[in-house]
């Protein structure tokens, strides 16, 4: 099956299959939470590696953002994005949005270059998150504080013509796509909505049926992955260095692109790996590899959709 591509109709039935690579995909080796988060690549090797491989857009960690200023300059990088032909481009990764004192001072330095740099790279959203657990100092933030200071970024961002996509982690005090669903809806901002994963939903325990009822105007960010049935090690170990392509694992991630297809998502679609295997792929390999099989996934959710519509006339 070929499908649809970005500019074409889509026919009945049909899922959208443009892609974009969230910023760990085509990083090279590269993680969360190393001392030094940049993609070992610079810009211009990363545009040559993705340029012609079928992706539609990128994602930028707060760390490449830095690096990219610093070399290349952000005008610069906008225009060598825009020649790769990619459409679209989210940065990452905010976090202590609902702190005060120095953290709070340090989170808004961070939030003011990630605005910068979307702004200047034609970037729509940028992705946050809630506490993690391995480090949280003192009591969860209650769930009353986060919805109003979510609220309040959700302004900022719009303020700056951007947007913010909340992303529920299971190893987080937004544990949940329902925690998620509670403090978007709470704050009831435009400019405030979900990153929907399909590692984090799975992991959190929420059900592809729960997914098909998401208000889906609150759905800015969706990401594919997969995973063994059993977690290896902590959620953390295992969600940064054991995540499989999509289709490779016990996820059913076709089924969750099925759901998320009949709530009314229409792309495009996130692919986000980040593994020790595929960290160490050259990056074309890696990024032939997870296009292919991400591909593959909308293709069985996309003949499984035709056939339950046969059946249901």
């Amino acid at each position: 099956m070929t499908g649809p591509v970005a500019g074409e109709a889509l026919p009945p039935g049909a899922i959208d299959r443009r892609l974009v690579a969230s910023c760990w995909t085509w990083a090279g080796n590269a993680r969360p939470a190393w001392p030094d988060e940049r993609s070992p690549h610079d810009l211009a090797t990363r545009l040559a590696a993705i340029t012609g491989t079928g992706f539609h857009g990128v994602g930028l960690v707060h760390a490449d953002l830095v690096e990219i200023r610093r070399t290349v300059g952000l005008a610069t990088a906008r225009r060598m994005i825009d020649d790769a032909g990619l459409a679209y481009v989210e940065v990452e990764f905010l976090s202590d949005w609902w702190t005060t004192g120095e953290r709070r001072r340090a989170s808004d330095r961070v939030r003011h270059e990630l605005f910068e740099a979307a702004t200047a790279l034609g970037a729509r959203t940028v992705k946050v998150a809630g506490e993690l657990d391995h480090l949280r100092v003192g009591e969860p933030v209650p769930r009353d504080a986060m919805v109003t200071a979510f609220a309040a970024l959700a302004a900022d961002a719009a303020g700056h013509g951007l947007r913010v996509a909340l992303e529920p982690l299971p190893m987080s005090d937004v544990r949940t796509l329902a925690d998620g669903v509670d403090i978007v809806t709470g704050a009831a901002h435009p400019a405030g909505g979900l990153t929907v994963d399909v590692w984090h939903v799975a992991r959190g325990g929420t059900s592809y049926e729960e997914v098909r009822r998401l208000p889906i105007g609150s759905v800015f960010v969706v990401e594919l992955d997969d995973a063994s049935a059993q977690v290896v090690g902590s959620l953390w170990d295992d969600t940064l260095d054991r995540r499989l392509l999509p289709g490779h694992g016990d996820l059913a991630v076709d089924a969750f692109v099925r759901a998320l297809h009949d709530a009314g998502w229409r792309g495009p679609w996130g692919v986000e790996m980040i593994s020790a295997d595929f960290r160490a792929l050259p990056l074309p390999v890696a990024l032939a590899a997870v296009r292919e099989s991400t591909l593959a996934v909308i293709d069985a959710a996309e003949s499984a959709s035709a056939a339950g519509s046969r059946t249901a006339h």
